[in-house]
């Protein structure tokens, strides 16, 4: 099988095979931490880095482990990657990472990062893997952010709220009332409302793609094929 160029690996993993809208992996954090953006933002980030950083892992040792313990081997540097990015979080982001909660350690158990280890890294060089892992988590935290932008404003009537445990205390201007004296609609925030954005997202992408195709097919130039038979005239008299 041919190996797909960085640019076609760029395109898998923001769009054509984006984890969220078309893999479906990963809906649990997905839902549950996309009630604002400050909060998808950090979830996205942290995903992002462990993707990288254990597709470049995997990718470095996939020639030097056995198949029995490959499975194995891969938890382990998906683990200590997310033990790394625990600690940094911890360092820096102390007040985000408590609001995330169980959801950063369980990053090791999130389908995206060991389905792209198994899938491309164990398979591929070292720049292809640390790209596939770039888009494919760059994809990820896009969709996050979208569901945590409508989560928000549907929710409370604002954006970009408590930016500062994310980008420190010069952060706490960045929030945007959109709508005074708006009454918070619950619905938005808890996991019903998730499920109602994240099944829009998808519909607006199937559509999209739905729209190119047909857009592909009447661009396309038709070839006419004959297919009358032609007949051999013979002159002259058989005895």
């Amino acid at each position: 099988m041919a190996s797909k160029s960085l640019s076609e690996i760029s395109l898998d993993g923001l769009w054509k095979n984006n984890p969220a809208l078309v893999q479906l992996l990963g809906l649990c954090p997905l839902l549950a931490t996309s009630a604002s953006v400050v909060n998808a933002l950090g979830l996205g980030l942290a995903t992002l880095s462990v993707l990288v950083g254990s597709n470049f892992a995997v990718s470095l040792i996939r020639n030097h482990v056995p198949d029995a313990v490959r499975l194995p081997a891969f938890v382990m540097i998906i683990a200590s990657v997310v033990t790394v990015v625990e600690l940094l979080m911890q360092a820096f982001t102390y007040e985000l990472y408590e609001i995330l909660g169980i959801f950063i350690p369980l990053i090791v158990t999130n389908c995206i990062i060991l389905g792209r280890a198994d899938a491309f890294a164990c398979k591929n060089g070292i720049i292809p893997s640390m790209v596939d892992g770039a888009t494919m988590g760059l994809g990820f935290t896009c969709v996050l952010l979208l569901l945590g932008a409508i989560r928000e404003i549907l929710g409370q009537g604002v954006i970009f709220s408590d930016m500062q445990l994310l980008f420190g205390p010069a952060a706490a201007s960045w929030k945007i009332v959109l709508f005074h004296d708006y009454p918070n609609f619950l619905f938005a925030i808890l996991p019903p409302g998730g499920f109602m954005a994240l099944g829009t997202l998808i519909a607006i992408k199937n559509i999209i793609d739905e729209r190119r195709k047909e857009a592909a097919k009447a661009k396309a130039v038709p070839v006419e094929v004959t297919t009358e038979s032609r007949r051999a005239r013979v002159t002259g008299k058989i005895s």
